[in-house]
């Protein structure tokens, strides 16, 4: 039976947040589900994957709280688990932006929906951001859409101050894999003085698996947080690994490269690797192996 894979967030105020880890964690395991949930007090963000029933289970605990009844959900499908482990953290951000001040609960953009997004980016006058790191931006992107060549997400400040002018950038348009940083970027620009923000609601994730694919102006994949690596249009797993060495993608070219071995290395970081390390992956490969066939 496939595993049922789910991300969602609120940006909520959460003050006893704290609170709500316990339980939580509890009833994922419970369930036997799996994944990474962050609990801030500006709200909760997450990816879990399990069984059908495991994973509703743990949706309708946290919609058992009013504040998150309507937290926003994307579900997708996956053949083997995408998790090894169970992460419920505490943080003081959901999405790190380094500006606790900037809060989507105090002012933010205006929500485009999927079907709704091609006519948006396609205007001339709209200014496309990728708000996501720039390894992710090479694996895939909408038409149109600026690279801010960014390696962390509390990157994007900067990349405002330097490159965007709300004299001159009349409209911006922004997405991300699940919409939670443009959320987030375009609560910091309306309080920079820009005025048209809008973003993509639900993220990459619900354009592609909303839009068909003949009316689509994403070109590529899209890198996911779990050992997917890069999912598709119809939201399937895509062609892309993982490398375990460095984190970094791995197309389906560098998977043919000499410097490519399976969870040990890549072409972009063989060089760096010493036999050492290289003999402690093959190991944790070793490792790894024998608990998926358990």
């Amino acid at each position: 039976m496939p595993l049922t894979v789910v991300t969602f967030y609120k940006f909520v105020a959460l003050p006893d947040y704290p609170a709500l880890q316990q339980p939580l964690q509890a009833s994922c395991q419970q369930h036997g589900v799996k994944g990474t949930i962050l609990l801030a007090k500006e709200g909760i963000n997450g990816t879990i994957a399990g069984t059908p029933a495991g994973v509703q289970a743990i949706l309708e605990h946290l919609q058992s709280d009013a504040r998150l009844s309507d937290i926003e959900i994307k579900t997708s499908l996956a053949s083997e688990p995408p998790f090894e482990k169970l992460k419920v953290r505490l943080k003081k951000e959901i999405v790190t932006l380094g500006l606790p001040e900037v809060s989507p609960t105090q002012q933010v953009g205006t929500y485009v929906p999927p079907q709704q997004w091609n006519k948006i980016i396609s205007d001339p006058e709209v200014t496309v951001i990728d708000t996501r790191n720039h390894y992710e931006v090479g694996m895939g992107t909408f038409q149109r859409a600026q690279n801010p060549h960014t390696d962390t997400f509390n990157e994007f400040p900067n990349y405002a101050k330097e490159n965007l002018n709300p004299n001159k950038h009349k409209k911006i348009a922004m997405f991300c894999t699940g919409g939670i940083r443009c959320e987030k970027a375009s609560s910091y620009l309306l309080s920079q003085g820009f005025e048209a923000v809008y973003h993509l609601k639900g993220g990459i994730l619900k354009y592609l698996e909303e839009v068909p694919q003949q009316e689509s102006l994403w070109e590529g994949e899209c890198f996911v947080f779990d050992e997917r690596v890069a999912i598709k249009h119809g939201l399937e797993t895509g062609s892309y690994s993982l490398c375990y060495a460095c984190g970094h993608p791995v197309s389906v070219e560098d998977q043919s490269s000499e410097h490519y071995e399976s969870e040990v290395s890549c072409p972009h970081c063989f060089s760096e690797l010493t036999p050492e390390r290289q003999a402690k992956l093959r190991e944790r490969k070793r490792q790894r192996q024998m608990n998926k066939q358990q």
